[in-house]
């Protein structure tokens, strides 16, 4: 099986040569890039499973440069800043980071936030290529495609995976702690909000009235279910 492929993307060198090295030693394919115009030209020549992302570049802001990258590709992004501010790690996230560390920071905490990362794209099993469909909603894991009534809706690879997993298990109510361990795929240390962030932009895109949301509902004092329309009036059900 191919190594994934990384690109990482800093204006510090010390710090960007310190990654490429690091992730070079553990086989990984790496290719860096020092602002945004360089870092967009040698993500299409690369095509990387995953995009390291400073979100301070002299030329770019690093959240519309993610937004770019997982617009044309669906790839992973894990952004890398000084700040250390909570709305900062909410604003990435809602733009479609799929974890964020910040400086400065150990080695070993990002390998192991970048395996965790990967682990999500694994080979699916035959039941879990079948399509999802709920009334106009499809949700295919193969081609990671979302329609409604045939048209295309344009999810991040983590939102993807979060309604992907609720919705193969209808009718569950599932804790923000669960969620995170069964989607992010590991111990995620820091504010489950994030859980909310996304469920707030998968609503955006799949709700008919995100304030009273049909399909993924929130269960008040515990977290979150998909139910599905199919079994169920899920407006009836709805407790926000």
């Amino acid at each position: 099986m191919a190594q994934a492929k990384i690109l990482v993307v800093d204006d510090e060198s010390a710090v960007r040569n310190l990654i490429h090295r690091f992730l070079s030693k553990q086989d990984f394919q790496v290719e860096s890039a020092e602002d945004g115009k360089s870092a967009l030209a040698m993500f299409e020549s690369f095509n990387p499973d995953l995009v390291i992302l400073d979100v301070n570049l002299p030329d770019a802001n690093g959240y519309s440069l993610c937004q770019e990258m997982q617009s044309r590709t669906g790839v992973f992004v894990l952004m890398l800043t000084s700040r250390t501010d909570e709305a900062d790690k909410i604003r990435a996230f809602s733009q479609g980071a799929d974890d964020y560390i910040t400086k400065p920071f150990s080695l070993g905490e990002l390998g192991a936030r970048v395996g965790a990362i990967l682990k999500r794209q694994r080979i699916v099993t035959t039941a879990e290529q079948q399509c999802l469909i709920f009334n106009s909603l499809v949700i295919d894991p193969v081609r990671r495609e979302v329609k409604i009534n045939d048209d295309l809706i344009a999810l991040t690879a983590l939102e993807f995976d979060l309604l992907h997993f609720l919705a193969s298990h209808p009718g569950k109510v599932w804790r923000r702690s669960d969620l995170i361990q069964q989607v992010w795929d590991y111990e995620y240390v820091g504010d489950q909000r994030v859980v909310d962030v996304h469920i707030g932009q998968i609503r955006k895109k799949i709700e008919l009235d995100t304030s009273q949301p049909a399909l993924i509902q929130t269960v008040r004092g515990v977290g979150y279910k998909f139910e599905s329309p199919t079994t169920s009036p899920a407006v009836e059900t709805s407790i926000n």
